[in-house]
């Protein structure tokens, strides 16, 4: 049984009766219904319906569930055994809570956990949060160039190399994360995007497409742009595929990394001519830096920052900051 309905149950509380015990535990400042219980428990199932709970809202349950059946208990409910079997699923932001609050509990106990006995399930999901993060720097707010009354604030993360003048070889969790980042930029761009068709450059940029389509654009078309590097520049290769769209469409160009090269500028002209009239849309999961700080103050300090301007798209997506020589995909994709 899933920890979120089993601490429920152990509890004896039905979906509303929960959401009661929550509002009681705020002081009654929150007028939670049982559909937010039912919301996150669907979730927590992990069939893609429901929505998470936040870290706030974990806690708040924790001392809700650790009231026992009658309300009188004070029993101690950790957050990451709570929601244990989704802890994976949870924005990256709430796991970094989570694990943060973790840390400070036992630091204020003075105790620390014992290496000799069987993992729990918290040093389990420690794990795997120490994996999914390590690659991962800080996280800064950016504003980029965005859509008419648009939010253009993006919450990007850095990307720091432990070994300078060698490409970064990005864990499946990175990119993983990086995806679901900009996942969450495109749904807070402030205007529902219809998207006709999301291109992939290259096999990195296809499965940025693929996880985007399904997630943000109700599973519309994609498209290939396959580049093949010739000696003055880049050409694509004939196993680019372009799907047939309504006049003038809206298309979503997604690529690994941006760098000093005009790759963008040429794909968004080749593109446009192939679909007159075209809104390009566009998102990067590493956009390298002109200096050595990855938390830059501003879009023009990206070193492609003039050829994303000059590609003329209605709205720019980055997930990551890199510094030189970039990034490297899992399994090495092009």
């Amino acid at each position: 049984m899933l920890s979120l309905q089993a601490y429920r149950y152990a509890a004896g509380l039905s979906q509303e009766l929960a959401a009661e015990r929550y509002n009681e535990v705020t002081g009654n400042q929150t007028s939670l219904g049982g559909t937010s219980i039912n919301a996150w428990e669907t979730w927590a199932r992990g069939r893609g319906q429901g929505s998470p709970p936040s870290f706030s809202s974990v806690l708040i349950l924790c001392a809700a569930y650790g009231r026992g059946p009658l309300g009188a208990s004070d029993e101690h409910v950790s957050p990451t055994e709570l929601i244990a079997e989704a802890y994976e699923r949870l924005p990256i932001e709430d796991q970094l809570s989570l694990k943060q609050f973790t840390a400070n509990t036992r630091a204020r106990s003075g105790t620390a956990p014992d290496r000799t006995r069987a993992k729990s399930s918290t040093d389990e999901l420690d794990s795997v949060s120490d994996r999914m993060t390590r690659q991962v720097g800080g996280e800064f707010t950016l504003s980029v160039p965005t859509i008419e009354y648009g939010n253009s604030d993006i919450l990007v993360c850095s990307l720091p190399n432990p070994q300078p003048g060698q490409l970064l070889d990005l864990t499946w969790e990175t990119f993983g994360d990086g995806i679901e980042r900009l996942s969450r930029q495109i749904k807070n761009v402030g205007k529902r995007l219809d998207v006709d068709a999301c291109f992939g450059v290259n096999e990195a940029g296809l499965v940025m497409a693929t996880f985007l389509a399904s997630s943000r654009f109700s599973r519309c078309k994609i498209g290939y742009l396959r580049c093949n590097k010739i000696r003055d520049g880049i050409d694509l290769d004939d196993a680019s595929y372009f799907p047939e769209t309504r006049p003038a469409p809206a298309i979503f160009i997604c690529d690994f990394e941006v760098k000093h090269a005009d790759v963008v500028g040429y794909l968004a002209s080749r593109v446009r001519a192939q679909y007159p009239k075209a809104e390009l849309y566009f998102a990067v999961f590493g956009a390298m830096t002109k200096g050595r700080d990855l938390e830059v103050a501003g879009f023009d300090d990206l070193t492609g920052a003039k050829i994303m301007r000059a590609a003329g798209f209605e709205a720019i997506f980055i997930a990551a900051t890199m510094s030189p020589p970039g990034i490297e995909p899992p399994l090495e994709l092009r």
